[in-house]
C-alpha cells in the first residue's frame, strides 16, 4: 500500500493493519520529513488517544491529516504507534 498526498508518496509498506476501513501504516514506512507532530489529540473509546501529524509538502500543508495512537488499549496492541490517513490523502495498492 501507498500514501500519496500533493503528489507525493509520504508512506508505503506491504504490511499495513486495517482497522475500521483505515489503513495503518508501520512506523518505519513513512517519509518523516513530510510530517509534523500536531498539538490535536482525540479519544477512541476502544483505541484510547490518537495524536496527529500535519503535513507539509511543496509549500503546502494539511492540518492533522494523519493519525496514530501511541499507547493504545489492550484491544488496539496490533495498531500501536501505526500511522493511517484521511483529508484527502489517497491510499491505495502499489
Amino acid at each position: 500500500m501507498k500514501a500519496i498526498w500533493n503528489e507525493t508518496v509520504i508512506a508505503e509498506s506491504d504490511d499495513t493493519k486495517v482497522i475500521e476501513g483505515n489503513h495503518y501504516f508501520p512506523p518505519a514506512s513513512i517519509k518523516r520529513e513530510y510530517f509534523k507532530e500536531s498539538t490535536t489529540h482525540s479519544t477512541c473509546p476502544w483505541k484510547g488517544q490518537a495524536n496527529y501529524y500535519t503535513l507539509e509538502i511543496k509549500g503546502e500543508t494539511n492540518p492533522d491529516a494523519a493519525w496514530y495512537y501511541p499507547q493504545t488499549k489492550d484491544m488496539a496492541k496490533p495498531i500501536e504507534g501505526y500511522i493511517a490517513f484521511w483529508k484527502g490523502v489517497e491510499v491505495s495498492e502499489f
